[in-house]
């Protein structure tokens, strides 16, 4: 498994924050990387000067550099974040009294709705027989296995990766327990097209240790989010629907999809595993019309011999 290490080059400071954050906070790889790129931005702005004795103003000239670098309103508010996080630390462990970036706003840029497939191009894409025969029909098998749970349950890339063979049992049983952002846990419950790719995977892929990885490269070896990414392209591609698709969309079709069907806000914040209402709330801006003509069950490949304008 990938565990993300903090550049040499960062101040031991930032260095030790890191460390709480993965250690304490158990922040994935992914928030890691993300963590000691904004504070190596922050610490070559610095020029030199103590970290901990930067004020407020030396924060907004600090953003105005970046702003000026070609950054949009939502990388410098996760820039922000970053520094924000990491002076609330060292107030906490008493390395200084205060925060800087307290106070200190990111410039609003306008909100960008996230891109879902329609659920036409949706069936399209998980129905397409891309792969399906010798000699590559194990690593279709794989790879529908995992388009079809991303799908159907909305998780998260790096929820998928981590899955483990012990986690495919619980895929069969319908239901599966995930643990998300800052390790907190969640179950969502599995369609049986989603169950039924899974099995076929399950059966080529072999091994019987629980606690190896669900889905694996030709060798064996983890599949990187990277390599998830390509494979989901490769697919879109073969799939004829003229429409690049990356992981996140098909997370965004599931949201989508589902609140246009239920209506229920809340169930979905709790699917997605949302900390907040307000991210879920983005979905509500979608125009979904044209989904309620085909929709008529909360999830369209939750039931076995069921093909589109069927109830």
């Amino acid at each position: 498994m990938y565990v993300y290490a903090p550049p040499e080059s960062l101040p031991a400071l930032m260095q030790d924050y890191l460390a709480w954050q993965r250690e304490q906070r158990r922040a994935s790889a992914h928030t890691q990387e993300h963590t000691a790129r904004d504070l190596a931005r922050l610490a070559e702005l610095a020029e030199g000067r103590a970290l901990l004795a930067l004020q407020s103003r030396d924060m907004r000239a600090c953003l105005v550099r970046l702003r000026t670098q070609g950054l949009s309103g939502s990388s410098l508010a996760r820039v922000l974040s970053s520094w924000r996080g990491f002076y609330r630390w060292a107030v906490l462990h008493g390395h200084c009294e205060a925060n800087p970036v307290l106070g200190v706003r990111a410039p609003k840029t306008p909100q960008r709705l996230p891109k879902a497939l329609s659920v036409d191009r949706t069936q399209a894409l998980l129905d397409a027989p891309v792969e399906a025969e010798a000699p590559n029909a194990r690593l279709g098998a794989r790879d529908r296995a995992m388009f079809e749970l991303f799908y159907a349950t909305g998780l998260r890339l790096s929820e998928l990766g981590g899955l483990t063979l012990a986690h495919a049992a619980q895929i069969e049983q319908g239901m599966l327990t995930v643990t998300g952002k800052r390790g907190v846990l969640r179950s969502v419950p599995v369609g049986a097209k989603a169950q039924q790719a899974v099995a076929e995977w399950r059966a080529l892929r072999g091994a019987a240790d629980g606690d190896a990885l669900l889905f694996v490269t030709r060798t064996g070896t983890a599949m990187t989010p990277a390599a998830i990414r390509a494979r989901l392209t490769r697919w879109a591609q073969a799939s004829g629907i003229g429409q690049h698709v990356h992981p996140h969309m098909l997370r965004h079709s599931f949201a989508s999809h589902m609140l246009q069907s239920s209506g229920d806000l809340r169930a979905v914040q709790e699917l997605l595993g949302h900390g907040s209402l307000r991210s879920t709330q983005v979905y509500t801006h979608l125009d979904f019309q044209h989904l309620a003509k085909v929709y008529d069950m909360a999830h369209p490949r939750a039931h076995k011999g069921r093909t589109d304008g069927q109830k």
